[in-house]
């Protein structure tokens, strides 16, 4: 468990781009009731909708922590961060970070924390003394989302298909393995800071043997057809040892997010590859249909393609987030039949 106080201060620093700005935007999205407001260091930044407020006026409020909103390529602390988490440090604000570099690993901003008795709190910080994967069969239900591409809509698929899941009334659980999800959840930690070889054996910890009718559903991360990111996608779905996958896929999405080089898969193949890999672990797993960002859509051309698509996969296909994940979960729930 980690405990991240709210309400939050959402810090998006000079960030323009919403792709990289999705952990405020997910945790906004997600848990509204936290978000009490967001601090930028332009008004070209993206703006998530919050009032903007300095760390002090946030604190005067009622803030309690300042969330980076920010997800980077490579996770590094921009030097004009530093002067802000200083000043958030001094108004008594916890900081709360999901980048790869560690505030814990800045000594100034250690003594910041100690003469204010706040926190610096890195969600990359996995547990000590993680087991390897076994690969052995446990018991209970579990899906994991994967994805075509990074920032597909995983998480958005993962939590949507849990509130459903629970909307019915089955005993299920959100799996965050990525620092939006952690902070949604309050619990989890981001997967792809755990050393390679014991990624399976986390994610056997994340989604432990539980009771035969219990779901976790699995925020899955990256994409095996990510020349980056492949590898940790491997070693969660190989510990995840899914009942079922939900491939997500953000539509028009032609070539990987800030990797022009590579070609987004077919869907039907990347289906196909998710299967065959995690086969090794679960020999029995099954796809329950395609999840689809449809945001650069209108309701009508997405309704058509969600329709297209699954006539033509023969799977469910929907925008969860904008349409529900009812046809996503009668299928995980007819898999137990």
């Amino acid at each position: 468990m980690r405990n991240i106080v709210p309400p939050y201060l959402v810090f998006l620093g000079d960030e323009e781009r919403m792709l990289l700005a999705k952990t405020g935007v997910g945790v906004v999205h997600w848990a509204p009731e936290r978000c009490l407001g967001q601090f930028r260091l332009s008004e070209e930044a993206f703006d998530l909708g919050l009032p903007d407020l300095t760390p002090e006026e946030a604190a005067a409020r009622g803030v309690k922590s300042l969330v980076i909103g920010v997800a980077n390529i490579g996770g590094a602390i921009s030097p004009s961060w530093r002067a802000v988490f200083e000043r958030a440090l001094g108004a008594g604000l916890d900081i709360v970070s999901g980048m790869h570099e560690r505030l814990c690993d800045d000594e100034a901003l250690v003594r910041c924390a100690k003469e204010s008795g706040s926190r610096l709190i890195d969600l990359r910080d996995p547990p000590e003394n993680l087991p390897i994967g076994t690969g052995k069969k446990r018991a209970g239900r579990r899906v994991l989302t994967v994805g075509t591409d990074c920032a597909v809509g995983k998480k958005y698929t993962a939590l949507s298909v849990w509130r459903e899941l629970v909307a019915r009334g089955e005993d299920a659980d959100f799996c965050a393995t990525g620092q939006t999800g952690v902070v949604i959840s309050g619990k989890g930690f981001a997967i792809d800071s755990v050393v390679s070889d014991f990624i399976a054996g986390a994610a056997e910890m994340l989604a432990p043997e539980n009771d035969p009718s219990h779901w976790d559903v699995i925020e899955g991360q990256g994409s095996l057809f990510h020349p980056a990111y492949a590898g940790v996608s491997l070693g969660l779905l190989h510990g995840a040892q899914p009942e079922a996958i939900i491939l997500c896929h953000e539509a028009g999405r032609e070539r990987l997010g800030f990797f022009d080089d590579f070609k987004t898969p077919d869907l039907r193949t990347a289906i196909d590859r998710h299967l065959e890999a995690a086969q090794l672990t679960s020999p029995r797993v099954r796809c329950a249909g395609v999840s689809l960002n449809t945001q650069s859509m209108d309701e009508e051309a997405a309704r058509a393609y969600c329709k297209a698509l699954s006539a033509e996969l023969s799977l469910p296909a929907t925008d969860p987030v904008r349409f529900g994940a009812a046809a996503l979960v009668d299928t995980l729930l007819e898999f137990g039949v």
